[in-house]
């Protein structure tokens, strides 16, 4: 095994590797010394055929997303190495992959984070006259590009944006741009990536083949050439790291800086837009003043907002619009706020759904969020203003989905999806005959004892258990000639035979396996489940942003109102 560890390390030097081994994710060597320090966590030792013992530390394989959080924190990048084949069925050493690298920028677990912020991974491509910049956060699927043509103007978008993560090409690190500043006073991770990251063709092939598209063009961003470099680059690192079609990242949205209030990161500082100068706190600052948002993902979008103020005319009146309805209909508005209360960050319940890690009490969530938009949209009807108007007819109530959940997941599930528990009874018929299975055994095997008497003839005829041959009907000597052609014979013993039967076979599979084959199978009808609600990704974004966005009008209407 130690070998195969490392082989692993060897492709995943620069990051700490969790190898999975049983119960837990298991680090040796140099990463066990560093990360038991850091976590503070018992270090042991191996033995791994060396003359001294591997040094060696672990973390329970359920616990591991807060353990991984804890590292990237301390700016660590971390490799989980997982077992990808079911070990009662591997032959010799169980295979082992990386089945994703989690650094700052592409962490998912959030849960101990502001979530009023987005997580954004930045990549950057410096060239002789201009900068590409791209940004994504991997947690809600928001993916943009610009270009800016001097260092300051970077340096600003850098701040507006707070990535947690830099990628960018060498000449990025000879630019001028403070990166020590970066990664010292504002914590980011800035790393220089190998130049293949960057080519032209392999950067426009990336774009094309993830959004389904003939053409740049297509994609609106042809004017940005560095920018879409800086994108492509951004996406080949995604998909090295995640190891997962990012499905959840169906849009990438260009913008000029133009559009937008200039405003550098020395007046979004004094100005205390959405931090206090001294205690950089978000108390007392003016996000802090107009944040009533009932929503997560309202939060992130009127943070956006105040950031990036509007210079459009038409633009701004539509939003004055759109406030001034809703002050005018008090009781819409309360009514509006009061159906948002219940539902749940969508944006990023929607891109772990994706990532195949959304648990089944993630699903009850949305589903809960689901059943609240038909009211939220109903309440529209009666604001009178251009926006309104428009979301009523691009708003997508998903109906089929939150139903979808409903008939298959029960109301309270577990979290673990791989242990039962999870399908509502009625939604499959082998789930409520291998449940049956686990209570009712005893009672098949006797009504088909009952049953097989009454046909047969045979008074005496057992139903009983051995550990060898499993489940037996059992007929003594004397009626052994009117034993059925039906029956198959499996043992002889001194006073009479023992025997089997297609159905009797049948409840043996159902009742020794029931527990098993019922974990197995609520997995899969699960994943299936979860699958069906990926397909339809895109879907719950745009019915997110809609929501989003009526969250914060009604928030600066409350706050206008007071």
């Amino acid at each position: 095994m130690m070998q195969e560890y490392k082989k692993v390390k060897e492709d995943y030097k620069d990051c700490v590797l969790m190898y999975r081994v049983g119960d837990f994710y298991e680090m040796f060597f140099e990463d066990a010394i560093r990360v038991s320090k850091m976590l503070e966590i018992t270090l042991t030792g191996k033995e791994c055929g060396l003359p001294e013992r591997a040094p060696m530390c672990g973390v329970p394989y359920h616990a591991v997303d807060t353990y991984v959080s804890r590292l990237i924190q301390k700016g660590q990048k971390v490799a989980i190495c997982d077992q990808v084949e079911d070990p009662k069925l591997a032959k010799g050493l169980v295979k082992r992959e990386v089945t994703r690298v989690v650094t700052p920028g592409t962490n998912m677990d959030l849960s101990g984070s502001d979530e009023t912020r987005n997580n954004f991974l930045m990549s950057i491509v410096c060239t002789e006259d201009r900068f590409g910049v791209a940004a994504c956060d991997v947690s809600t699927g928001e993916f943009m590009l610009t270009e800016v043509d001097k260092t300051a103007k970077l340096t600003d978008e850098i701040y507006k944006l707070s990535p947690s993560e830099i990628i960018c090409n060498e000449p990025l690190l000879m630019s001028g741009l403070d990166i020590e500043d970066l990664r010292g006073r504002l914590g980011i991770m800035v790393e220089a990536m190998d130049p293949r990251y960057f080519g032209d063709t392999i950067c426009r092939k990336t774009l094309l083949d993830h959004f389904h598209v003939g053409s740049i063009e297509g994609l609106g961003i042809a004017e940005f050439t560095c920018g879409v470099n800086a994108a492509g680059a951004l996406l080949s690192y995604l998909f090295e790291t995640q190891k997962t079609d990012l499905a959840h990242i169906s849009c990438i949205r260009p913008y000029h800086t133009e559009e937008f209030m200039v405003l550098d990161g020395s007046s979004m500082r004094n100005l205390e837009l959405v931090e206090t100068l001294r205690e950089k706190e978000k108390r007392g600052s003016l996000f802090w003043v107009l944040d009533k948002t009932r929503t997560a993902m309202g939060a992130r979008m009127l943070r956006t907002w105040i950031e990036q103020p509007l210079l459009d005319v038409n633009a701004i009146q539509a939003r004055l619009d759109a406030i001034e309805a809703l002050n005018k209909n008090e009781i819409t508005c309360a009514e509006i706020r009061e159906y948002l209360n219940p539902v749940y960050d969508l944006e990023r319940l929607a891109a772990r759904i994706s990532y195949k890690s959304a648990n089944p009490r993630d699903l009850v969530a949305l589903k809960g969020s689901l059943q609240m938009l038909p009211h939220i949209k109903s309440q529209l009807t009666e604001l009178d203003a251009e926006r309104f108007r428009g979301f009523l007819e691009s708003f997508d109530t998903l109906n089929d989905l939150c139903e979808l959940i409903d008939v298959s997941i029960i109301d309270d599930p577990p979290l673990a999806m791989k242990e039962g528990g999870i399908i509502r009874d009625g939604y499959n018929e082998d789930v409520d005959e291998y449940r049956r299975a686990r209570t009712e055994g005893k009672a098949w095997l006797a009504e088909l004892e009952a049953a097989e008497r009454e046909k047969t003839g045979i008074h005496t005829l057992k139903v009983k258990y051995n550990r060898v041959f499993g489940y037996v009907i059992e007929v003594s000597n004397s009626f052994k000639d009117m034993v059925p052609d039906t029956y198959t014979r499996k043992q002889t013993l001194v006073g009479g035979e023992r025997y089997t039967m297609p159905r009797l076979k049948e409840l043996e599979d159902k009742i020794l396996g029931a527990e098993d084959k019922l974990n197995s199978l609520e997995y899969e009808l699960y994943s299936d489940v979860r699958d069906e609600i990926g397909s339809n990704i895109t879907r719950i974004q745009n019915a997110a942003r809609i929501v989003a966005e009526i969250d914060v009008l009604a928030s600066l209407s409350e706050v206008a109102r007071k």
